[in-house]
């Protein structure tokens, strides 16, 4: 019997939830403050955070485009994985590139695993007044280049599954919008 057969056979539904947004979009508080209320409900969670994974699963990786795309598919491949044995995966990275995020969706959807597109559409104005890690300070400074979204591209998905404003709403909002959308999916 196969890990999706034995999945399917206990009724666990396990997705990849990817929040894709610039930096200090707010994707990762999100994706916490979502995992907490799915633990809550009896669901097995994970969340692969960009900084984590850059750490510890894509050590030695650049941030040019080359290096950006393997970064995704490694974490995509991850995700498919867990999700595939019915753990809800909530992965908040930038991941930049629209052929990159596409490459994980077509991996998702050959495997048959759930994959919901999120993009936190915060603009750059706010992320930079938000500026969690300061990388919008050291850009300015000139102290950092290739800031996605300031001096580096970012392809803002064209049909993501949902779209959050995060400066318009408070986190606890954000994550019951996509928890909505989850629950509206067969997928909380």
């Amino acid at each position: 019997m196969t890990t999706k057969e034995t999945s399917q056979e206990n009724h666990v539904t396990g997705a990849t939830i990817w929040l894709t947004g610039l930096p200090s979009a707010g994707k990762t508080t999100i994706a916490y403050e979502l995992a907490g209320r799915l633990r809550g409900e009896g669901h097995r969670v994970e969340v692969l955070d960009g900084d984590e994974i850059r750490e510890f699963l894509s050590a030695g990786l650049g941030f040019g485009r080359e290096d950006r795309h393997t970064n995704v598919q490694r974490i995509g491949f991850v995700s498919e994985l867990l999700a595939s044995n019915g753990v809800k995966v909530l992965v908040p990275v930038i991941a930049p590139y629209e052929d990159s995020r596409e490459a994980v969706r077509k991996r998702h959807r050959s495997e048959g695993t759930p994959y919901v597109e999120v993009h936190v559409a915060t603009p750059v104005d706010v992320c930079s007044v938000r500026d969690v890690k300061g990388l919008y300070a050291k850009q300015a400074a000139g102290e950092l280049s290739g800031l996605t979204g300031v001096d580096d591209p970012y392809d803002e998905p064209r049909n993501p599954d949902l779209r959050i404003e995060s400066q318009n709403q408070t986190v606890q909002e954000s994550a019951a919008q996509l928890h909505a959308l989850l629950t509206e999916r067969g997928l909380a």
